[in-house]
């Protein structure tokens, strides 16, 4: 039978308990068959791990990748569409298998929200600041995580938070406000993006409140993701967020009248203890059974989709869950190497001191408080393995040099001053290091938590201050998920490297890149202020008052979109494939793209535009497209980047739709926001 009409013959055999209970996340019905199926979580890989007791009592290993604002540092989406695919056959494995039987088919993943500030304690869970960037790297994971079968998905990708949720600090109580080109133009569009390209059909609203109403309760759920977008499955409130209606946003003064809310909202799974309001606000008639059935039709859509209500035979995937364990494969373990090679971003390299070269090295110092372990954040699984920093460089060198290492600061000193090479380690702990709600210090955050600032902690500055002052040949890693002012260290320090936590080949990746095994190609996906004062208050969720690389009117430390390479690139001969085009017609932006070095890299071509006459406000320029390439020594390449001019649109607020303007627009060609090569102007006529 179609779809709906299954649907419809499900929810007129339950009874009212039965669908009451099929608001929680298990929509199983025992009497009647119906086996459903929950949720995980796996922003990195499928989480059943210990940092928040995913994994409950009795954790199981998976394949854990670089945390998601690395993986978006690739600038690759088929990368990250490929880390979907592998999560979603492990989570179908953890289901199914008949030694685990654990978890769910929803995978709360991607999340969707903007890092619109370096300072947001779960800047690690995003893409980074830039929206249409944001909803590209959002939509090849959830096509990963869903797959391409035409009937039924792997798993379900549930976005996570539906929206504007870039703040820790009372994210329970506080409001962002903005206006409505922001919400059509900026904070929802990674949303709509997933919906409407990636065919996601599941997302979490968010704790906070939107200019005054919470998410939870918001007519933006349904009127802009529902009528709109054609969104039409699983909205879900946040953990415990129908409960903080009541006591922390006191939105509705009764528990029954904030069900109603919820439910006459969209919402049609509870992450709460909501069954006693909800058969409350029946009694009270402030909802109707119908309203019930009506909200239910979505979650059972996603059930069939992921083949819960059909015989296994039928559904390609039920086989999963037999053979060997997925996350032990050596694919597995190639490719997360691979995507963490990609993700690493070389920030500085005075005098080519990289890559090192091992044949020439006797000793070899790796020291500072990131230098110790692979750390995991508080979403993350638990790795079959993991390598370290230490243990990569040591397996790199072999017994060509001698690698000491330690997280004493005081032995740190005296190992750098008798080393050929120091590698310093620096950066944030990804779960503050202190529990839930706690940090250790100023400049870490975490879920719940936001930084208070983006300096380095003062025990971290002390100590490569003091390594530089015994010995200069310092190659300094900032493991971490946050943007860092780490002005001194760019002054002084010879070479630079970001790379983010978690992935289990982390240490492997890293002495891959310093010692010129592969060449880092990664880029930033947020721009890293060289101080707070280049940032507008935490809760101005007016971005156009400074904030991002599309309103920052000052020279960042590292801009967006930045990166270097061992190795040099040469631009020429932009071309566009029409001089104008129509409001509903596309160009073609190609220039070539020539290595001119001496080794083999990868260059990510950026695409911005400027707006030259238009009606409206828009930023000082806007990212519409990328690509990385890899070049070898004296290749060249055609990079073509197609630009539909509805990507140029604006929301017209009057009219209540977006706006292709008649007007000259700038086409700009760069190695990043702040270094653009060549650019063209066309009409859109």
């Amino acid at each position: 039978m179609p779809t709906e009409d299954r649907i419809t013959n499900l929810i007129s055999l339950m009874t009212l308990d039965e669908k009451v209970n099929c608001l929680s996340t298990n929509p199983t019905i025992v009497r009647l068959g119906v086996k459903g199926t929950g949720h995980v979580e796996g922003l990195h890989g499928l989480a059943m791990g210990l940092e928040g007791n995913w994994g409950r009592k009795t954790p199981v290993p998976t394949t854990i990748f670089p945390q998601s604002i690395g993986m978006a540092e690739t600038w690759d989406p088929d990368l990250l569409q490929q880390a979907g695919a592998i999560e979603a056959y492990e989570t179908r494995y953890m289901f199914q298998s008949e030694k685990y039987h654990k978890g769910g088919l929803v995978v709360r993943a991607p999340n969707a929200d903007i890092g619109r500030d370096p300072r947001w304690g779960r800047t690690e869970e995003c893409y980074g600041e830039d929206a249409f960037f944001n909803g590209t790297l959002a939509v090849a994971y959830i096509k990963g995580l869903q797959g391409n079968n035409p009937k039924y998905w792997t798993t379900a990708a549930l976005m996570k938070h539906f929206l504007a949720n870039s703040n820790e600090n009372s994210r329970d109580s506080s409001s962002s406000d903005f206006d409505e080109r922001l919400l059509r133009e900026y904070y929802s569009v990674p949303f709509r993006m997933g919906v409407e390209q990636g065919g996601s059909r599941a997302y979490m609203a968010s704790y906070n409140r939107v200019n005054g109403t919470p998410q939870t309760v918001s007519p933006i759920l349904k009127n802009m993701t529902v009528n709109q977008w054609g969104q039409n499955g699983i909205i879900c409130t946040d953990g415990g967020a129908y409960r903080l209606l009541v006591n922390a946003h006191h939105y509705y003064p009764t528990l029954a009248e904030a069900a109603a809310g919820c439910i006459k909202a969209g919402i049609n799974q509870f992450l709460d203890t909501y069954k006693p309001g909800t058969m409350e606000a029946l009694q009270k008639k402030l909802i109707t059974e119908a309203d019930i059935d009506a909200n239910l039709r979505g979650v059972f859509r996603v059930m069939i989709k992921l083949g819960q209500l059909d015989p296994p035979e039928m559904v390609p995937y039920s086989n999963i869950g037999s053979g060997p364990e997925p996350w032990l494969t050596k694919k597995n373990r190639d490719f997360v190497r691979l995507i963490t090679q990609k993700s690493i971003v070389l920030l500085k390299n005075q005098d080519n001191l990289l890559p090192l070269d091992k044949t020439k090295l006797k000793s070899i110092a790796v020291v500072g408080a990131r230098s110790a372990e692979v750390l995991q954040d508080w979403y993350s699984g638990v790795p079959p393995y993991s390598v370290s920093i230490p243990e990569g460089i040591k397996n790199k060198v072999g017994t060509n040099a001698v690698v000491s290492h330690t997280t004493n600061d005081n032995l740190a000193i005296s190992m750098a001053q008798s080393a050929d090479v120091v590698v310093v380690c620096l950066g944030n702990n990804p779960t503050g290091n202190l529990g839930w709600k706690k940090v250790d210090g100023p400049t870490e955050g975490r879920e719940a938590v936001d930084r208070q600032s983006i300096s380095l902690d003062s025990a971290q500055e002390a100590l490569i201050k003091n390594i530089y002052g015994v010995n200069k040949h310092i190659v300094l890693v900032m493991v971490s998920n946050f943007p860092y002012a780490i002005n001194w260290e760019q002054q002084n320090i010879p070479a630079i490297i970001h790379i983010t936590h978690c992935s289990q080949e982390q240490g492997s990746a890293l002495a891959d890149a310093i010692f010129g095994d592969i060449n880092p190609g990664g880029r930033l996906v947020q721009t890293w202020p060289d101080s707070l004062a280049q940032l507008p208050a935490m809760m101005d969720y007016n971005i156009r008052h400074g904030r991002t690389y599309m309103y920052l009117k000052d020279k960042p430390l590292y801009p967006f979109g930045f990166g270097l390479s061992y190795t040099t690139f040469q631009y020429s001969n932009l071309k566009t494939s029409a001089d104008k085009i129509d409001k509903n017609g596309e160009v073609t932006v190609s220039i070539d793209v020539k290595n001119t070095g001496n080794r083999s890299g990868d260059e990510v071509v950026q695409l911005y535009v400027k707006h030259l006459k238009s009606k409206v406000e828009r930023p000082i320029m806007e990212l519409k497209g990328f690509k990385r390439i890899t070049l070898n020594t004296g290749e060249q390449q055609t990079v073509g980047i197609k630009l539909p001019a509805s990507s140029l649109s604006y929301w017209d607020v009057a009219k209540k739709a977006f706006i292709v303007e008649r007007e000259p627009v700038q086409l700009m060609i760069g190695r990043s926001s702040a270094n653009i090569i060549a650019d063209k102007t066309i009409e859109i006529k």
